[in-house]
């Protein structure tokens, strides 16, 4: 019997194992596909809008061929600024915080996803992993979740729906005097000033 409850017990915790490294490859699988959908940028600085002088946090693929602005709040655009510009505040800041709560509870922030721009708002998620190995998704504004993602030096991705997206309402709102489509999502930085300077303040009303 002793033999037999033991054996039991091997096949149940091997089953376990098995099942275990199942779901491990199917998270694989789906988190490789999702990947697909979505395309690795950085932060490649930021600007202000010269009309309305709102921050412009501006996205950009690591080729340089793709740009994609948020227009963010002062507070998240000075958390931003202090962390691109290596500056360490007396006392922690909001997303410094949220890092060292993080880390102390043992959290890793895996990645960060612009998932979505419905009805001129962007949105957005923080994978995290816990200590125990759980997988978390929580919902973010984008700015906070860039804020995040620089603090814990952790990749930015956007999806590539949100991009389409932000490149035709663009389009719409930037008229080049020639007539000819503006395409902003494959715009150089050199040039945004340039562009920004011809579009109304009622033509990005993107909240974050």
């Amino acid at each position: 019997m002793r033999r037999a409850g033991a054996n039991l017990g091997h096949r149940q915790g091997a089953a376990g194992i098995i099942a275990g490294k199942r779901g491990g490859r199917a998270k694989i699988l789906i988190m490789a596909a999702r990947r697909e959908d979505f395309i690795l940028m950085i932060v490649g600085g930021l600007t202000l809008d010269p009309t309305t002088k709102m921050p412009i946090v501006v996205l950009k693929d690591p080729d340089n061929k793709l740009n994609l602005p948020i227009w963010i709040g002062p507070l998240e655009a000075a958390s931003m600024a202090t962390e691109l510009e290596g500056i360490r505040p007396q006392r922690p800041m909001t997303h410094d915080l949220i890092r060292n709560l993080l880390g102390d509870v043992g959290a890793t922030v895996e990645a960060v996803e612009v998932t979505e721009l419905r009805e001129n708002t962007y949105f957005a998620r923080i994978l995290l992993r816990t200590r125990e190995g759980r997988d978390l998704e929580i919902d973010s504004r984008p700015s906070d979740a860039i804020a995040v993602a620089l603090r814990t030096k952790s990749p930015i991705y956007v999806a590539k729906k949100v991009l389409e997206l932000s490149s035709e309402l663009h389009e719409q709102a930037a008229e080049p005097p020639n007539g000819a489509d503006q395409n902003l999502a494959s715009v150089s930085r050199d040039k945004w000033s340039e562009i920004l300077e011809r579009m109304s303040p009622d033509d990005f009303k993107y909240k974050m």
